[in-house]
C-alpha cells in the first residue's frame, strides 16, 4: 500500500480557495481548489477529479505545491529554441521591412513572406520556412496588414487631377 504525499501545512483550506478566487489563471485555481478540497478531508481521488486531472498527477502538484508554495502551481513552459538571428539581425530586419523594397534591386514593390524569406538566406545565410517568417515579424510587432503598393510609373499630378472635389454651394 503506498503512502500518500502530505501536504505542507501553513496554509489552510481557506487560504487556498481565497487564493483560487483571486488567481487570474484558471489551471493554477483548479489545482489550488482540489488542494483545498484535500485539506477539508476528501479523498485524493475525488479532489483529483473535481480537479479534472488523476490521483498521479495532483500527486505531482502536491510535490510542487511543497517545494514552492501557490507560485509552484503555475504552467512552466520551456522557452523553446532559441532564434537563429540575432538581435543586431533582427534589427537589420526591421529596418528592411519598415523601409520597404526597392523594385530595381528587390524585384518587387511590396514585401511577401516568401520575399523575405530569401532576403533572410541571402543577407544573414539563415533559412526560415515561409511560415515561420510570419511568425517572426508578429515577434518583431508587425500585422499582417499591409498598405495597397503603387505602380512605379503611376503618375501624382494625374491622380489629384481624378479626383473628384465636392462643388462649393
Amino acid at each position: 500500500m503506498t503512502v500518500s504525499v502530505r501536504i505542507r501545512q501553513d496554509y489552510s483550506s481557506q487560504e487556498l480557495r481565497r487564493l483560487a478566487s483571486r488567481s487570474k489563471d484558471a489551471n493554477q485555481s483548479r489545482r489550488l481548489l482540489s488542494l483545498a478540497a484535500v485539506l477539508d478531508g476528501l479523498s485524493r481521488a475525488d479532489a483529483a477529479r473535481m480537479g479534472g486531472m488523476d490521483r498521479q498527477t495532483l500527486r505531482d502538484w502536491v510535490h510542487r505545491f511543497n517545494a514552492d508554495g501557490p507560485d509552484g502551481l503555475f504552467d512552466h513552459w520551456a522557452p523553446g529554441q532559441p532564434s537563429r538571428l540575432s538581435e543586431d539581425q533582427k534589427v537589420e530586419l526591421i529596418k528592411i521591412v519598415e523601409t520597404g523594397p526597392d523594385l530595381a534591386v528587390d524585384g518587387v514593390v511590396r514585401w511577401r513572406r516568401i520575399d523575405l524569406q530569401r532576403v533572410i538566406k541571402e543577407r544573414f545565410g539563415v533559412h526560415y520556412h515561409e511560415r515561420h517568417v510570419g511568425a517572426l515579424l508578429k515577434k518583431l510587432g508587425f500585422s499582417h496588414m499591409s498598405a495597397r503598393p503603387q505602380h512605379p510609373g503611376q503618375d501624382a499630378g494625374v491622380i489629384s487631377a481624378f479626383k473628384k472635389t465636392s462643388r462649393e454651394h
